[in-house]
């Protein structure tokens, strides 16, 4: 166990000091303990290092909200523990992180495994609202239906101490922690960087699942150079738990057979392995799966290429992009860019430019401020339409309900009772649909 500063993460060890490291990632919402069967058989070859997200499993709750913030996390961990190079396995969010690593770090990393892990996962926007639902009604709702998410319908119902287990690891999570994990998973979007990845990889899915199945597991592979598929039969999301067998015999494989040699920073080229091992035919048994694909040769490759920085001040259009899509969500800024003609395009352009790249952009006032003076405007001027689209972004800003209430009756006082009288018949609304929990 560890003593945690807010730049590390809260993590373990299992096996031998003297072999070589290989880190297991966690999925949102759950702990190190979701690796706990796959450890026995792993320490055999592995120094095992797992690890905790903020919040997650009793760890110190400093929100990271970004993959990349996340990446940097661990990184720091393990230069303080004097691990250079590693092989890297993540569920989900943890390999959303495994991703970042391979992309921002490759000399680090000598193998990796993506166990239901997708380049881009689901929408900004439904992130983002769930980040909502757990802010207004804490994370219980998420809880009770993570199983439903997590495993398939039988073994849910075969195994109620896991089931239950599941359900309290989600319930016991620092709130704001996940809820800023979910904004990291939002702005996680690397499908136009998959060819970048040079390290030997495993994507790993089951059949079954609902949350990243095949198809996004697919993706990886076709974007991925050196990458082959693995999908386990009859199970869904939580693939390390439900089928613990199979996983752990296609980590055995992976890692044993594709571990990236160091780079030489002498030469920029890599050692290549001797002779390949002929990936085994695919089978598809309805038993827990004893055979893995193993890895192809690994060709030498020259270091990654660093794109060179853009000089001058940044393109204010493009900044007014990402944060109109942040604040307002994806699906009514494509919505606004749609419907743009060459009458209202220029428009969409200046607000787009000015208010979003310049305004919203300012250090000046943070996004939970400027959603207060955005809503006490818009109620002043009777601007109902731009009021309810504001409600939601106000709430993805962070804003709860009551602070939104708060807002609208200092309206009344001072922008007239008629006028908070229609404000709060439409905010009601937006918030009934961003708050109702998942069933």
């Amino acid at each position: 166990m560890s003593e945690t500063p807010m730049n590390t993460l809260q993590y373990r060890f299992d096996g031998p000091e003297d072999a070589p490291v290989l880190i297991l990632g966690p999925s949102l919402g759950t702990t190190w303990h979701m690796w706990d069967r796959q450890v026995p058989e792993l320490v055999r070859q592995w120094r095992v290092f797992r690890f905790d997200l903020p919040g997650h499993g009793g760890a110190p709750a400093h929100p990271a909200g970004s993959v990349a913030e996340l990446a940097a996390r661990l990184l720091a961990t393990l230069d303080g523990l004097g691990v250079q190079r590693f092989g890297y396995a993540g569920c989900a969010l943890g390999g959303a992180i495994g991703i970042e690593l391979a992309l921002r770090r490759p000399e680090r990393v000598a193998s990796l495994a993506l166990v239901a892990a997708s380049p881009r996962f689901g929408t900004a926007d439904e992130f983002r609202q769930r980040g909502v639902v757990v802010r207004t009604n804490g994370l219980d709702p998420i809880a009770r239906t993570s199983p439903d998410r997590w495993f398939t319908s039988g073994f849910a119902a075969a195994q109620p101490a896991i089931t239950e287990w599941a359900v309290q690891m989600v319930r016991t999570t620092d709130p704001g922690c996940y809820i800023a994990a979910c904004e990291a998973l939002a702005g996680f979007d690397v499908r136009a960087e998959l060819a970048r990845v040079g390290v030997p990889t495993l994507v790993l899915v089951g059949s079954d699942d609902q949350v990243t199945g095949p198809a996004e597991a697919r993706t990886l592979v076709a974007g991925i150079p050196d990458a082959r598929l693995a999908v386990v039969p009859g199970a869904s999301h939580l693939v390390p738990v439900e089928q613990p067998a199979a996983v752990t015999d296609l980590l055995v494989r992976h890692f044993s057979t594709a571990w990236q040699p160091a780079f030489d920073s002498s030469t920029g080229q890599m050692a290549i392995p001797g002779t390949p091992v002929k990936p085994v035919p695919a089978t598809a048994p309805q038993a827990a799966p004893r055979v893995a694909p193993q890895a192809a040769p690994i060709a030498e490759i020259a270091p990654a290429v660093v794109p060179p920085q853009p000089l001058g001040p940044p393109d204010r259009y493009e900044t007014g992009l990402k944060i109109r899509r942040e604040v307002l969500g994806d699906a009514h800024v494509d919505r606004a860019l749609a419907q743009a003609d060459d009458f209202s395009g220029d428009f969409q352009e200046f607000i787009t430019r000015y208010a979003w790249g310049e305004i919203w952009d300012r250090p000046g006032l943070d996004r939970r401020s400027r959603s207060c003076v955005t809503l006490t405007a818009l109620v002043a001027g009777g601007h109902l339409e731009e009021l309810a689209f504001h409600t939601r972004a106000a709430l993805r800003n962070g804003l709860t309900p009551d602070e939104i209430k708060e807002v609208l009756l200092q309206a009344g006082v001072y922008c007239g009772v008629p006028a908070a009288n229609s404000a709060f018949r439409v905010a009601q609304q937006i918030i009934r649909e961003e708050t109702t929990p998942y069933e």
